[in-house]
């Protein structure tokens, strides 16, 4: 590649010289026609072409040489940067696919979301259920074992009543009928019981 370059050089340079000579012969045939007074004029006149041609050729063959590295190492600048652009226009791509594959999920986990927050929240409904189940028979075991023990305290306390009523009642029956003679008559009997026993 770099020697097809230099021939290619080399054609434009040589190229670009014979256009300079051209022109130059051109030009002092030229002034030979109008005839242009002496020939000094007309060698000066050719000198200054020549020195042009020269310059141009040098300034073409300089240009030549540099101006297509320039333009290759712009041409690689900017082929550089298209891909690099390419390649984050495909990143950028990429994340938006994925940014709607993401969205296009969200409804379904947004469903799948709340009907496992129901499915906890029945769970947790009936495992409080249960313990208010289980709390309410404790309340009821103890209610029905406080009510037993006061049953078991006032029938105590009635027997206690009812054996104090039936012993005062005991004794104003026993009152009312144990008068001063038939207290005689029981200590009489008394006596005579003592009096038959064997010392």
């Amino acid at each position: 590649m770099n020697r097809t370059l230099k021939k290619a050089n080399w054609r434009l340079f040589v190229t670009s010289a014979g256009c300079a000579l051209f022109f130059c012969v051109v030009l002092s045939a030229r002034a030979a026609e109008e005839g242009r007074g002496s020939t000094t004029d007309n060698a000066i006149e050719i000198f200054k072409w020549i020195n042009f041609a020269i310059v141009a050729a040098v300034l073409i063959w300089f240009f030549a040489k540099k101006l297509p590295a320039w333009f290759r190492g712009n041409a690689d600048k900017i082929s550089s940067a298209i891909t690099k652009a390419t390649a984050a226009k495909e990143e950028a791509e990429r994340q938006v696919a994925e940014a709607e594959t993401k969205l296009g999920n969200l409804k379904q986990e947004i469903a799948a979301l709340q009907a496992a927050a129901k499915r906890e929240a029945a769970e947790e409904g009936e495992r409080i259920r249960a313990l208010a189940e289980g709390d309410a028979k404790k309340v009821g075991i103890a209610a029905q074992a406080e009510i037993d023990a006061a049953e078991r305290a006032a029938r105590l306390e009635l027997k206690a009543l009812a054996a104090s009523l039936a012993v005062g009642g005991a004794e104003s029956l026993l009152v009312k009928q144990l008068t001063p003679a038939a207290q005689e008559s029981l200590v009489d009997t008394f006596v005579k019981s003592l009096e038959g026993r064997p010392h």
